[in-house]
């Protein structure tokens, strides 16, 4: 006779899956605002958008981590791998000036091991709760024989909202326009397929390596989370709601692809790349991969993760109030006429 089986003998085990739940429970409801209704185990999350929108605009975004989960699975450490999944998504909307209100996440692992995915979410979670945002359901899909075991990927969704009078888009920005950068936490979510290969192919390093320059292993530094700008960026908008013309986050494509989406027809920017402090993990990876240094501004962030375009003759006030929120800020270039983005500085004058 054929030996019974289970859905648990075939791969997916229920009870683990509810575990989870469990677990992420109370790391969830901390991030909970007053608009959300209900609670967890429902069919779709329940928000109710707050009255005091005159003509509310819905922004949406949505993202995943990409190949820097390949770090976290080499160094066994998923605590702060949530938070790029929530940055991607946050940092995106806010640039069309939307304030985030809430998240979902989907999490789909090989086995379903209840510790790691709790350690995930509550990454997850503690990230929208720092964003200001609500997380109000998500998805774990246990897929035994398509993921390899201790192996996942995880992708969110958001949604913020801005009133149509104070939507950030392209056709805000004019000539004479200065750009602003503010610091990036490191290579946050993109251009891992490149530094891995440099890192591990090239140099054979494991991600243990003590790095000098760096104060820290090459693994810490590479799972560096990604930032967080809703802090910095919303109250910005509040008081500069006029002068700030556009933003931009710096993520896949760098600053050759990233700044033109934020430009209207006939606009261009012209970039000073010695005005900004870059973070050492760059000139490792540049050095150590022999890489062009515009493919190193076409791949990474070059530490610039959001920049903020303004009218000229704000630019002054607007930096001094982002340094009384104890930001950095850089005057990286301007807007001119023309097309694309010119970068000129040191390396570039010297590069072949």
């Amino acid at each position: 006779m054929a030996e019974e089986l289970t859905y648990r003998a075939a791969g997916v085990d229920i009870d683990a899956g509810n575990r989870a739940v469990e677990m992420i429970k109370k790391s969830v409801r901390a991030t909970y605002r007053p608009e959300v209704m209900g609670d967890l185990g429902g069919f779709g999350g329940l928000f109710a958008l707050n009255p005091k929108y005159k003509e509310p605009v819905l922004v949406s975004g949505t993202d995943g981590v990409g190949t820097k989960l390949k770090l976290a699975f080499r160094l066994n450490k998923h605590d702060t791998i949530g938070q790029d999944a929530v940055a991607m998504c946050v940092n995106d909307i806010l640039v069309q000036g939307a304030e985030p209100l809430f998240f979902l996440d989907y999490l789909a692992v090989g086995k379903l091991n209840p510790e790691q995915v709790a350690e995930v979410v509550k990454g997850v979670a503690a990230a929208c709760k720092e964003s200001g945002c609500a997380l109000i359901g998500g998805e774990t899909a246990e897929m035994s024989g398509f993921y390899p075991p201790g192996e996942y990927d995880i992708a969110g969704f958001a949604v913020g909202v801005v009133e149509k009078e104070r939507l950030i888009t392209a056709a805000l920005v004019n000539e004479g326009d200065i750009l602003l950068g503010l610091p990036s936490s490191g290579l946050h979510s993109n251009g891992y397929t490149l530094a891995r290969k440099i890192v591990f192919e090239r140099r054979q390093m494991t991600g243990s390596e003590y790095i000098p320059e760096l104060a820290k292993t090459i693994g810490e530094e590479l799972l560096t989370p990604t930032r967080l700008y809703p802090k910095i960026i919303l109250p910005l908008l509040a008081e500069f709601a006029a002068a700030v013309r556009g933003l931009v986050h710096i993520t896949g494509g760098g600053f050759y692809d990233n700044i033109p989406r934020a430009l209207p027809k006939g606009l261009a920017v012209e970039i000073n790349s010695d005005a900004w402090e870059k973070p050492p993990i760059f000139s490792l990876l540049q050095a150590w991969g022999n890489v062009p240094w515009k493919e190193m501004y076409r791949t990474f962030n070059m530490g610039i993760g959001m920049v903020v375009v303004v009218a000229a003759d704000k630019a002054g006030a607007v930096r001094e109030f982002l340094t009384a929120q104890g930001e950095k800020c850089y005057e990286i270039g301007r807007v001119t006429t023309g097309e694309g983005v010119t970068i000129r500085g040191e390396v570039f004058d010297h590069a072949d």
